[in-house]
């Protein structure tokens, strides 16, 4: 038997998932505007999620993967809730009134709402770490004051519900019992595919015609790219690089989703949005530097 791979990676690989995460989760905001256009917000999310989840899990079980145990399954269901119908879903749901971009600057609050759950976990940050949640925060007082946000007061609840949700499963997922972390990955988004699909029925939700054919390939490439392929080249960076470099996606899809979305569907961003932009992803750097150091 040959001995575990030790090697560090090759700068190419780092960097294509690098690009993988920075590119392709960058550009799911502006898949999730098209593929509203044909589909409800969490039958969307399901049919999304189940497509890539049960793809994801057959191949893991023919890799030989195990399944994950009972107890796992209650895990991975709970972040699934979490993450998936609460942080992805309550996306989907604000994007029918708000664009794309705004979507995205609001999200890019997931680290700073992280670090605020792990204080509440008995972690004490840095001097560092709590200045970068101070400027962050206002960042995000300032963001709900765009008039976009304002005036869609569904939409602006929804991301601010978001992030917090997928903060929180995050935190919550420290030290749980999991399966391997591709394997967690796939039924997490099982378990969260199922939830967005009987919250969708619940909600009304139906697809009464054939929906447009842009939106169907916005929604296969959320499955193929955003899911499989961004969740897989995540969790790699996750076992090879340091963790702030890993998270560095947080500060680069805010200002990727916001081009994409001004390029492709001419999306305007206020300059309230865009100045929140700058502040929030000032206080995640500073955290994301400050947690580097303490490392």
């Amino acid at each position: 038997m040959s001995s575990p791979q030790t090697t560090p990676p090759s700068a190419l690989a780092v960097g294509l998932a690098l690009a993988s995460v920075y590119l392709v989760w960058g550009s799911t905001y502006l898949a999730i505007r098209v593929g509203l256009e044909g589909y409800p917000p969490f039958l969307m999310g399901s049919l999304r999620f189940l497509a890539a989840s049960l793809a994801f899990y057959a191949f893991l079980r023919w890799r030989g993967h195990a399944p994950p145990t009972r107890a796992q399954w209650k895990n991975a269901a709970f972040m699934g809730l979490f993450m998936m119908l609460l942080g992805n879903g309550l996306v989907n749901f604000a994007e029918q009134t708000v664009s794309s971009g705004l979507a995205a600057v609001a999200v890019a609050s997931m680290p700073l709402w992280a670090g605020l759950f792990g204080v509440l976990r008995g972690q004490h940050p840095s001097h560092g770490e709590w200045l970068g949640l101070a400027i962050g925060f206002l960042g995000v007082v300032w963001l709900n004051f765009d008039g976009e946000m304002q005036a869609s007061l569904g939409g602006m609840l929804a991301l601010l519900a978001a992030p917090v949700a997928w903060a929180f499963g995050s935190v919550w997922s420290r030290g749980r019992d999991l399966p391997a972390p591709f394997m967690s990955t796939a039924a997490q988004m099982l378990c969260g595919g199922v939830a967005m699909g009987v919250l969708g029925l619940a909600m009304g939700e139906r697809i009464t015609e054939v929906p447009p054919l842009s939106a169907t390939l916005a929604v296969g490439y959320l499955a193929a790219f955003g899911s499989i392929v961004g969740f897989s080249a995540y969790v790699w960076l996750l076992h090879h690089v340091r963790p702030a470099l890993a998270t560095s996606y947080a500060y680069v899809n805010p200002p990727i989703a916001v081009l994409l979305g001004a390029l492709l569907l001419h999306e305007r961003v206020g300059a309230d949005a865009i100045g929140a932009m700058a502040v929030i992803l000032a206080g995640v750097v500073i955290i994301t530097r400050a947690k580097a150091r303490a490392s």
